[in-house]
């Protein structure tokens, strides 16, 4: 059975079995990711893959599996132990001003700029900042670079934001197209292998001649980007396709 809609899916939620398989995200509110680990030990073959469907909704999870690609010193926080134990850490570092995270916040909407660790230890003190959350180190005079891999296809484009540090395009960032390195696309390529992503929209951070992984989702906007909306939709149609081809010759 190869199931392409989320309604049929959990229809047929106890008729799942080993080779079944569901085509296309599965659409879950927060709090229910755990049924992604229970439709895969059944067995469900998922396109994405239920991993890279995970590491998308979290932030968190995100800087704890990529930690190799990212910023030294960005971490997630569980709780106020956590974070306490990154105050010395990064005042050891002479890290000052710092960036939090909210994990499920996208579009810059759950980014916040701190003047230091202590500032950011004060608020969570009083109750006002959730956990979990991610903590990096504010990095000056950061370019930030986003990068379209799917199929064979990938563009880059910079976004960029001279009236605020969050350069997300509906966050008043304007973007600019990029030749892609071949750097960059191999960089990219070993965090989707990682991460088990078929496709990936990722963000990069550029300092000091470095770059590292900002974040990774499957999807988002194609604002800035110069292929269609009807030809990203065909290309991951035929990543989908391919996918379904093979569970059906098994």
């Amino acid at each position: 059975m190869i199931i392409t809609d989320n309604k049929t899916l959990f229809t047929r939620l106890n008729d799942i079995g080993s080779g079944d398989a569901m085509v296309g995200r599965v659409r879950i509110r927060p709090g229910e990711e755990g049924l992604l680990l229970y439709l895969q030990s059944l067995g469900l073959k998922m396109m994405p893959s239920a991993l890279s469907q995970l590491l998308s909704r979290s932030k968190v999870m995100q800087a704890e599996i990529f930690a190799a690609f990212m910023p030294p010193m960005t971490r997630p926080v569980f709780s106020r132990h956590d974070l306490f134990e990154l105050i010395s850490g990064y005042g050891e570092n002479h890290i000052g001003r710092v960036v939090s995270k909210l994990d499920h916040a996208n579009g810059g909407l759950g980014i916040n700029l701190w003047p230091d660790i202590e500032a950011l230890h004060n608020q969570v003190c009083f109750g006002n900042l959730d956990f979990p959350f991610v903590v990096q180190p504010f990095i000056e005079n950061c370019r930030d670079l986003r990068l379209i891999v799917i199929g064979d296809y990938h563009e880059a484009y910079w976004r960029d934001n001279q009236a605020g540090f969050r350069n997300n395009l509906h966050a008043g960032g304007v973007s600019r197209p990029a030749e892609v390195d071949p750097q960059w696309l191999d960089f990219s390529k070993r965090v989707m292998a990682q991460g088990e992503f078929p496709y990936a929209h990722i963000d990069l951070m550029f300092t000091e001649g470095k770059f590292y992984l900002g974040e990774i989702n499957l999807r988002g906007g194609l604002r800035g980007a110069a292929i269609s909306t009807s030809r990203y939709k065909s290309f991951k149609e035929e990543i989908h396709t391919a996918f379904s081809k093979s569970i059906t010759q098994i």
